[in-house]
Parts: structure tokens; sequence; C-alpha cells
């Protein structure tokens, strides 16, 4: 039996941050007039109103950011815990749960909450640099999130994931991550070919953001062996 103690140790020990920032996104959704299950917002063009003003206010508008409004300067931090739908959220928060405990468990707490941190507002600094005259708004986490798995992808390559593929029929199948990540990678670039500069998913920022998460880990642990995993612990039997 464990003590106490123990399991105090392994909680503070465990992955937090992880676990930290998914609890934190899916209150502030909740909470959030995108939710529509907060009444203060009410409902038909004063929700449609609410909703507008709430990404205006918390998400990352390139022309602004760009321009160096003060204000706008942290909006790619803010941005990481704004997002636009019920499956844009579970979308984020499923990739983050399944391959963010290894990554953090790898770097540390502290060391992980700057990486996500930071990977997160390379990749928005960086898509807004490119649309430098949008105005269009842009929330999410998939640029941190893409960092995670750029990071894990170098340190976990042979970890098994899980993973569902619609042209598969849905068949749950098991590759190691290398593939699965690498695979993930390509369809980003290739959708990021057609991609322009108005509403709908910021490619670019999920480039940059594996990409720098990728670096990353290349630059802190090029000397040291990397981590062989051979089952994934519990991450590997999870899908993406």
């Amino acid at each position: 039996m464990i003590g106490w103690r123990g399991a105090v140790r392994g909680a503070v020990t465990g992955p937090s941050v992880t676990y930290g920032v998914i609890a934190v996104c899916c209150a502030v959704f909740v909470i959030s007039p995108v939710s529509g299950l907060n009444p203060v917002f009410g409902t038909g063009d004063a929700l449609l109103t609410a909703q507008s003003g709430y990404f205006e206010r918390w998400g990352v508008i390139p022309e602004e950011l760009i321009s160096s409004s003060p204000d706008a300067l942290l909006t790619p931090l803010t941005a990481l815990f704004v997002h636009g739908s019920w499956l844009h959220l579970l979308g984020n928060m499923l990739f983050l749960f399944v391959f963010g405990a290894m990554a953090e468990e790898r770097l540390g707490q502290l060391e992980f909450a700057l990486f996500y941190a930071g990977c997160g507002y390379l990749a928005l600094l960086a898509y807004a640099v490119a649309n430098a005259e949008s105005d269009q708004t842009l929330v999410g986490a998939s640029g941190a999130i893409s960092g995670v798995l750029g990071a894990f992808l170098y340190l976990f390559p042979r970890a098994r994931v899980t993973s569902l593929f619609p042209f598969l029929f849905f068949l749950p199948l098991r590759f190691p991550a290398w593939i699965v990540l690498i695979f993930w990678f390509v369809l980003q670039w290739l959708a990021a070919q057609g991609a322009g500069s108005g509403p709908g998913v910021a490619y670019l920022a999920h480039l940059v953001g594996f990409g720098v998460g990728f670096l990353y880990a290349w630059g802190r642990f090029r000397r040291s062996t990397r981590v062989k995993a051979q089952a994934a612990a519990t991450e590997g039997e999870r899908q993406p």
C-alpha cells in the first residue's frame, strides 16, 4: 500500500501542468459566451455580439499585434486559453492529454510550462507576421500543442500511439509516434498551401509550433540518450 506521503509526492511530481492547462481551458470555455452555457450572455443576437467581443478582446488580431499595441502583445498568451467551438476545444485537449504528460515528465514542470507558452506565442506571432494586414481573430492552443507534438517526436519516436483514420473506417490502429506525427505534419503542410488569411484553421501556426518544439527538444537533449518508450506507458493506449 502506498502511504499518503507517496500519494502526495506522486501528485506533485506528475504532469500537473498538462492537466492544469486542460482544466483551465475547459473552465474558460464553459464560462465564456462561446459555449452557450452561460445565461449571462443571453441568446440570439446578444450572444453573437458577446462572442465577437470575446474573441476580439482575448484573441490575436494580426494587424494589431504587428503594430505593437501594448495590449495586443499579450494576446498570443491569452489566445492559448480561448477556443472557438466545442470541437476545437475537445480536439486540442485530446492531443494535449495524449502527448503532453510524457513530454512534461521529460522536461519538468516549470520548463514544460515555459516551453508550452513559448511555442504558442511564437506560433501565433509567426502567423501574425505572415498575415500582417489581416483583421481576423486567431484563438486556440493549437500552436502550443503542436510544439508539444514536435518535442514528443524527438523524445519518444518509438512510443506506440493508438490512432483512428477515417479512410480506414475509424479502425483503432497502433503505430509508432514518428509515423503518426510525421503524417500529421505532412497533412498540416499540405493544408497550409491552400489556406488564406481569412477565417479558418491557422495551419502555419501549427507548422511553426511543431518546428519550434522539435528544435527545442533537439537542442536540449541532443547530447543525451533519447528515452526508449518501449510501451509508451499508458499514453500509447490513447487516441490523438
